[in-house]
């Protein structure tokens, strides 16, 4: 597990599976305290965007517009582990 981004309004997790490769993403929404799990191929979609936002030094308010996009699907509240 491995966060790679944490604003005043969502945070992004990493995860591994078994073998240490990749597996996903979880996006949580801090203001709704919601969230969502992204795996297989939304995932491998998601970490090419999310990289090459990175790589344009997106500011956090056009991340947090990106992550905005998915706030219709998280429909899991946030509970702590």
């Amino acid at each position: 597990m491995n966060m790679i981004y944490n604003s005043p309004h969502y945070c992004v997790v990493e995860f591994q599976d078994a073998a240490g490769e990749f597996g996903g993403f979880e996006i949580m929404d801090k203001s709704q305290r919601r969230e969502m799990y992204l795996g297989g191929t939304m995932a491998a979609r998601f970490r090419h965007e999310v990289e090459e936002m990175i790589a344009r030094e997106t500011s956090t308010d056009e991340l947090d517009a990106f992550l905005g996009r998915f706030d219709g699907l998280m429909q899991h509240p946030l509970t702590m582990h």
